[in-house]
């Protein structure tokens, strides 16, 4: 059995940007919609009958409380923000599972689905899919792995090490250093992809980087001011981690078979 978890909201966004505008008989925009309908049911026919849906309904989450800098829907054209209700209640009526999320994220929701999911010992495999590379923390071995359904790209553990240059449990410690513009943190001062990846593949997480750790890799330019600008931004490092790191308590379903397509 292979569970498919599915990014509702990009998968919304990426619809929105590439098929052309289109209206119900109530005058509303619906054209994005139309198309995630289709692709959720090209999983169902290809793929598995056992489908999770996750969408923000609301943008904004727990974490706008913890840092105000975080992204906000502010800026997202009014058509294709009045698309997510209209989704949530199609695919219901489609017979298949949606968690619309409030306090959470849609990446909360998938994060904990893919989790929960994977206990299961008649679970083969759980596809999330979605090229966000947040999502790259949840990746466990070949068992729970990531899809890019535009490229058709899958990522398992080693993919997520040789993209990132990491473990998937240092993603969130990746983001942290480097930043994640879409999410509107900006990491470290200093830091890059390079550095990051190069130190967190030998140290895992931020808090266990001693502060001499330029003396083992002077290959990294500018090593001695990174080291300083990390122990003077130690606070926000950490809790910019804490922004990235998906939570994975979120409630999604009771049985897998919840996530039965009931057609």
């Amino acid at each position: 059995m292979e569970i498919y978890l599915v990014d509702g909201t990009y998968e919304l966004f990426r619809h929105f940007f590439a098929v052309p505008s289109s209206k119900d008989d109530q005058g509303r925009e619906v054209g994005a919609v139309r198309g995630v309908l289709n692709s959720v049911k090209s999983i169902i026919e290809r793929n598995s009958n056992y489908v999770g849906v996750a969408t923000d309904h609301v943008v904004e989450s727990f974490r706008n409380d913890l840092y105000p800098g975080y992204k906000t829907g502010e800026g997202i054209p009014p058509d294709l923000y009045s698309q997510f209700p209209i989704l949530e209640e199609e695919l219901v009526k489609m017979g298949v599972v949606v968690w619309p999320m409030v306090e959470f994220e849609a990446d909360d929701a998938l994060a904990s689905a893919a989790v929960k999911a994977a206990r299961e010992v008649r679970v083969d495999r759980v596809v999330i899919c979605t090229p966000d590379k947040d999502l790259g923390q949840c990746v466990s071995g070949t068992r729970i792995v990531q899809l890019d359904r535009r490229k058709q790209v899958f990522l398992d553990e080693s993919g997520v090490i040789d993209k990132f240059g990491v473990q998937p449990k240092s993603i969130p410690d990746y983001l942290a250093l480097v930043g994640d513009s879409a999410d509107g943190f900006p990491g470290v001062k200093g830091w890059g992809k390079k550095a990051a990846s190069s130190v967190l593949s030998r140290y895992v997480h931020i808090e266990s980087i001693p502060g001499d750790w330029i003396q083992w890799d002077a290959s990294i330019r500018g090593a001695k001011a990174l080291s300083e600008s990390l122990q003077a931004s130690m606070d926000d490092a950490l809790l910019f981690r804490t922004l990235a790191t998906l939570r994975t308590d979120v409630p999604v379903f009771d049985s897998i078979e919840d996530l039965l397509w009931r057609a």
